[in-house]
């Protein structure tokens, strides 16, 4: 990623989420729960899917896709951030922290527009039910769900190179518990001022571009909605929706808050804190979202269940 030309620092010590000690074995076990839980849920959550004939469509295809991105989000961060909780020394080598950095910056990206997938998935949903099928066919799916991956990826790799080819020939000490940007860039001893204005394009573009898909799809969908004339449709279609609008404005608000926020009030101890609930609490949230809200899930789960009734007694 950078030679040694360009750089001094061979590994980066990571200041994690506090110094004190007894503090961080407390924090130890609430992550490491919440990562258990994450992990069950998603995986999980693909398993179901995968085994129940009646979730064969666009709808819990894009479902799956989300929680493979939310376990292999978290899984990038908390893994070594549960390990650190233990060790004195948390240090991480110039390459795995660069590797950290990329599939981090990939899973991002691939979830904001996974999200304005899954929000035009809805519209075409709920606008003809009867020609769902015809106008979400597997093909298309495949090749939307494809170029997010490339996308992600891309967009990942570009701003990781960018990153670690800057010099660090000072301090090797990030104030974060995973290696991100914003506290990579203030430690470059060398002319950052292109790589915040890439970061600063590229995250905006990226939000803001994913965000005005899910507005638009989201205001035609109301006009759908709008559309039925039965109270019970207009219930069912709102309910399809639910926990696709509750996970949008729990993962947008975050990443906003995170990234776009002017410079100025630009806080790396406050970043730590946002982060915390971005990586390790909403890969959590998500599964339990869209199963504890979706009555088609909780169905699939009951037949399920009941297929194998000598392993649940």
């Amino acid at each position: 990623m950078a030679s040694s030309n360009h750089s001094a620092v061979s590994e980066f010590i990571l200041v994690g989420l506090t110094e004190d000690l007894e503090l961080q074995v407390c924090l130890f076990g609430v992550f490491l729960v919440i990562y258990l839980i994450s992990i069950v849920g998603n995986i999980g959550l693909i398993g179901l899917i995968q085994l129940s004939p009646q979730l064969h469509t666009p709808m819990y295809f894009f479902l799956t896709h989300l929680a493979f991105i939310d376990f292999s989000f978290s899984s990038s961060v908390t893994p070594n951030t549960l390990f650190n909780f233990l060790r004195e020394c948390k240090s991480i080598t110039f390459y795995a922290c660069a590797t950290q950095l990329c599939c981090f910056i990939t899973f991002v990206v691939c979830e904001l527009y996974l999200l304005s997938i899954m929000a035009y998935d809805r519209y075409v949903a709920i606008w003809n039910p009867l020609l769902y099928a015809v106008l979400m066919p597997r093909k298309l799916c495949l090749q939307m769900i494809s170029s997010t991956y490339v996308y992600g990826f891309s967009v990942g790799l570009a701003q990781a190179v960018a990153t670690f080819h800057l010099s660090f020939c000072g301090s090797n000490v990030v104030n974060h518990f995973y290696c991100d940007d914003v506290p990579l860039i203030a430690l470059a001893c060398s002319d950052t001022h292109v790589k915040e204005l890439m970061l600063l394009i590229i995250a905006g573009f990226n939000t803001l571009f994913s965000l005005v898909i899910v507005v638009i799809s989201y205001v035609l969908i109301f006009f759908a909605i709008l559309r039925i004339h039965s109270a019970e449709g207009r219930r069912k279609a709102f309910s399809t929706c639910a926990s696709h609008l509750t996970s949008i404005t729990i993962f947008y608000g975050t990443v906003i808050f995170m990234y776009l926020q002017p410079k100025s009030s630009h806080s790396l101890n406050t970043d730590k804190f946002a982060s915390v609930f971005y990586v390790v609490v909403i890969p959590m949230l998500n599964p339990l979202i869209y199963s504890l809200r979706n009555k088609e899930v909780k169905n699939a789960l009951k037949r399920i269940t009941n297929k194998f009734p000598l392993a649940i007694h």
